[in-house]
């Protein structure tokens, strides 16, 4: 593994960097950590990184590690980078060989988005898009039912990620992570929906397999001066009549990370929260209802759920083990293309290059939409999977 980002101040590099090592499947042995060359070199002391291999910037990294004989230099590269870096670092990757867990959103826009789209079908690589959300086994669990129709005819979605850290202007405080979270030209066209939206959307998305039709939205900026978006609501209408509500905030006084989804089908109904992962109720009119938990020996667990378990139900698994599983699946993939076997591009079970394009053509269209005041816009991608 080698890391681009997380030097002294990240959040997501120490998460990337602890998710891929989890399972003892991956090592992490070069990175080139900050923007700051010495920065970048200060930070390798941090993951245990040789000096040698503590490069000042991601060109030098690629360069350095082909140098070296095929068995020694690096398989991956994480890109855990602002978001404006993330198209350069992740197409350099590809064109350099190597396979890429790129965070999200994938790019800082959707012209970014499509021409990496054509750079990964091109390279052969193995290319995964880090919504960690969909690595919880109770999401995974809720995704195979409603896929087998356990849930019927899925009618309605509602979800929202609501947090409360940006009420205060914080981006004027020198908080990194507020700082260039707040700055259109490192985030992109959007705020709060480019940083927590995206991940609702992509979470209604993955459980369901509705493919999007059109988009309303409005997005909202509640903090004087501050230049995106912390707040917004949007509707989506799926291809098969059903409709998504979707709110994002960072300006919500109390909130973590409350990201929680309910899922309306005709034969039964599914709720699930984040800040309460191991749990899932499932509703039936005239019913009990059924509270799930996360047990990978019940009877009850179905594969996809109990496949992403580490541990005996009663032990907390939560935001680290869902990260790692993203890292464990494409790991899968990565052997299979070490080995010249072909491996699975579109229909994966963690989030890829086609939900990443899904992701930034999202984000443009709700800004679009907000900007003519919630009108209705196409939603489906080309590149869209079910």
């Amino acid at each position: 593994m080698a890391l681009v980002g997380g030097g002294s101040g990240s959040f997501i590099g120490r998460v990337h960097a602890t998710a891929a090592v989890l399972d003892n499947r991956a090592e992490l042995v070069a990175g080139a950590l900050s923007s700051n060359p010495e920065r970048a070199k200060a930070s390798a002391a941090d993951y245990a990184i040789s000096d040698d291999r503590a490069y000042t910037s991601y060109q030098e990294m690629f360069e350095k590690e082909l140098a070296l004989p095929e068995d020694k230099r690096i398989d991956f590269v994480s890109v855990a980078t602002p978001n404006h870096m993330h198209f350069p670092v992740a197409k350099a990757a590809l064109e350099a060989g190597f396979n890429v867990m790129c965070d999200k959103p994938m790019t800082l826009n959707l012209a970014e988005a499509e021409e990496l789209y054509e750079v990964v079908q091109k390279s052969g690589a193995v290319f995964a898009v880090t919504h960690n959300y969909t690595g919880y086994p109770l999401i995974r669990m809720a995704r195979e039912m409603i896929l087998s129709g356990e849930l019927g005819e899925i009618n309605a979605v509602r979800v929202q990620y609501i947090q409360g850290w940006l009420r205060d202007k914080l981006e004027d405080t020198d908080q990194k992570q507020a700082a260039w979270r707040s700055d259109p030209a490192k985030s992109g066209a959007a705020g709060a929906y480019g940083d927590i939206g995206t991940h609702a959307y992509n979470l209604g998305r993955y459980m369901t397999g509705l493919l999007p039709e059109k988009v309303s939205s409005h997005l909202a900026t509640f903090v004087p001066g501050r230049k995106l978006d912390d707040y917004g609501t949007t509707v989506i209408r799926y291809e098969n009549g059903g409709l998504c509500t979707l709110t994002a905030s960072q300006i919500s006084h109390g909130r973590e990370n409350d990201l929680a989804i309910e899922i309306d089908g005709t034969k039964a109904a599914l709720t699930w929260r984040q800040e309460n992962p191991n749990e899932m109720i499932i509703r039936k009119n005239g019913e009990p209802h059924k509270i799930y938990t996360r047990d990978p020996n019940a009877p009850f667990m179905n594969a996809s759920g109990a496949a992403a378990c580490r541990i005996p139900a009663g032990h907390p698994e939560g935001f680290f083990e869902a990260f790692a599983n993203i890292y464990r699946a494409a790991f899968d993939a990565m052997a299979l293309r070490a080995t010249g076997k072909d491996f699975e591009k579109k229909d994966t079970i963690y989030p890829n290059i086609h939900d990443g394009v899904e992701g930034m053509f999202f984000i443009q269209q709700c800004v679009a939409s907000s900007s003519q005041e919630g009108a209705w816009l196409p939603l489906k991608h080309d590149a869209a999977r079910r």
